[in-house]
């Protein structure tokens, strides 16, 4: 299957945490999927898109709480981790673009849950780690965090950090500097 080179979809996610290790029988799991497509031709960042996930094996703490403003209702509102992955597939055709985060964390919590949940992977298997290119593209010592990068491309961060949909919003705005500048 040819991957279609005319969007790139920006994927944030949350997931349950916990100020040290979680509590018996808890594990990490994803709780909200940020998205946000970037139109490849013209780097226009197309829309935002918060989808909540309901945990099956833990719960959200009163720091998952502080970090994410996300509280354990409003997750119980929302989807299976198998729906939100049908969703990325139909609604963004997830499995025949380019994938990017900033970081391997969202990459690695899809592929671990996905499998131990036996769900579809919902991503093709071309993903932009932007925090990476962003560090090499800036000759940078060492990879920073996304409001570092913001900050350095005179980027305002907008909406609240560590929720997925405006952190997703904030590093396509990242990834879309990196793409356009270049063909200036």
């Amino acid at each position: 299957m040819a991957i279609r080179l005319d969007r790139i979809i920006v994927v944030d996610i949350e997931a349950t945490c916990w100020e040290k290790d979680p509590p018996p029988n808890q594990e990490r799991e994803i709780i909200e999927i940020g998205i946000c497509p970037i139109d490849i031709a013209s780097g226009e960042l197309l829309e935002k898109e918060s989808i909540l996930v309901k945990p099956k094996q833990s719960q959200v703490s009163e720091f998952c709480t502080q970090l994410t403003s996300l509280t354990q209702a409003q997750v119980n509102q929302g989807v299976s981790l198998g729906q939100s992955c049908s969703i990325l597939r139909n609604k963004y055709i997830a499995h025949q673009r380019i994938w990017a985060s900033y970081g391997e964390f969202d990459k690695r919590q899809f592929q671990v849950e996905c499998e131990k949940k036996g769900v579809r992977y919902p991503f093709s298997n071309r993903h932009i780690n932007v925090k990476t290119l962003f560090s090499v593209m800036y000759a940078l010592e060492k990879e920073v965090g996304m409001a570092a990068a913001l900050e350095q491309l005179n980027l305002p961060l907008e909406g609240t950090h560590h929720r997925g949909h405006d952190d997703a919003w904030n590093i396509a705005k990242i990834l879309s500097q990196l793409i356009t500048g270049q063909r200036k």
